[in-house]
């Protein structure tokens, strides 16, 4: 009888376990889908555009769109739609990336759009400068991804995350805007995002924290060239 209750009591852990690592789980894809590096520079455009107080102050509602929509066409777009015409011909085995060999071509073709978009910039005065070192870094983190890719297959969630945090550093220096809520809850999400990647991924710890590195590091590399 002991036996029979012991063995029904470790049947309904492993059940009640199992349920709990499918939420993790289901969490983990969660934010890896929603904080995808694909789609960090919308959320970085918006938060200068609309929640800034001094970048696009001259600038009206629809101006702001344009420059979402500039952002999200050049640096989201093509990028997505570049993978997507890989994967239909044959050239990478999953939209998902998950071999060095089929990031390839996308770290290259997508370096192509990131210095494109800060060429545009760059030629136009009347874009704050925090944008064109957003641009510009990315376009550094892309290339320096594209060669850590020879050697390991270094997190490009954990480089999107750190180049956040490296830009809201940036903007902490810079300007007077209050960033001490921007700054801990991009920290916060950061650390959630890498956990994520590690729980439903397999990356390894140095795989995340290079990408981490990375990140930060080309976001303040872009700064000091250019502001």
């Amino acid at each position: 009888m002991n036996g029979e209750w012991s063995m029904g009591n470790a049947d309904s852990r492993l059940v009640q376990e199992n349920k709990q690592s499918a939420i993790v789980r289901f969490f983990a894809h969660l934010f890896s889908y929603v904080f995808h590096p694909l789609f960090i520079p919308i959320y970085v455009t918006w938060f200068l555009v609309f929640v800034h107080t001094t970048y696009f102050v001259g600038y009206g509602h629809g101006q702001k769109l344009f420059m979402l929509a500039r952002m999200t066409l050049n640096m989201v777009f093509f990028p997505l739609i570049t993978v997507l015409l890989l994967k239909g011909l044959g050239f990478i085995q999953s939209i998902f990336l998950r071999t060095q060999k089929d990031r390839i071509i996308p770290y290259i073709a997508s370096g192509i759009f990131f210095f494109w978009a800060y060429l545009v910039f760059r030629k136009q005065p009347e874009v704050p400068s925090i944008m064109t070192v957003f641009t510009f870094a990315v376009f550094i983190s892309s290339s320096a991804a594209l060669i850590a890719n020879i050697y390991f297959k270094i997190s490009m969630h954990a480089i999107g995350m750190g180049g956040v945090i490296g830009l809201f550093l940036v903007i902490m220096r810079q300007d007077n805007f209050l960033m001490t809520v921007p700054l801990s809850i991009a920290f916060l999400l950061t650390g959630i995002v890498c956990t994520s990647r590690m729980i439903v991924s397999d990356h390894t710890p140095k795989e995340i924290y290079a990408g981490l590195v990375m990140g930060i590091v080309c976001q303040l590399v872009a700064a000091v060239m250019y502001l």
